[in-house]
């Protein structure tokens, strides 16, 4: 997969004169927002209840555990095997999310910006 890096935003006015807090609470940037915790909050969420659960039957319930599944390997080591796993998946998601949904809000905003429609003292 080849990524190029987005060209640096060309404003058609000096940063300086960019109303950022205008476009910040436009309704572009209020949807972006919204979207983007939309997916993290609950992942973040399920993610620490997942870890704090494997913290939990580490301390709690070491007999269980302990049980051996494939030799040497007890259900303890795979438990916290799947916690990488885990992790990756959860990354994997959020990129997919993020190209689907995300992205274009966002470029839509950022072409916004660069098109002056968030100029101090213009009025969307």
């Amino acid at each position: 997969m080849s990524h190029t890096s987005p060209e640096p935003i060309k404003l058609p006015v000096d940063a300086d004169h960019v109303d950022f807090a205008a476009a910040q609470q436009g309704e572009d940037f209020v949807k972006l927002r919204k979207t983007h915790r939309s997916f993290v909050m609950p992942m973040t969420v399920a993610f620490l209840v997942w870890y704090l659960a494997y913290v939990v039957l580490a301390v709690y319930a070491p007999g269980l555990m302990g049980i051996q599944v494939v030799g040497n390997i007890n259900l303890g080591i795979l438990l916290g095997l799947l916690q990488f796993v885990t992790t990756f998946g959860i990354t994997a998601l959020y990129v997919s999310f993020a190209n689907r949904k995300l992205d274009p809000l966002a470029l839509k905003l950022r072409t916004d910006i660069e098109d002056g429609q968030y100029a101090h003292g213009k009025t969307n």
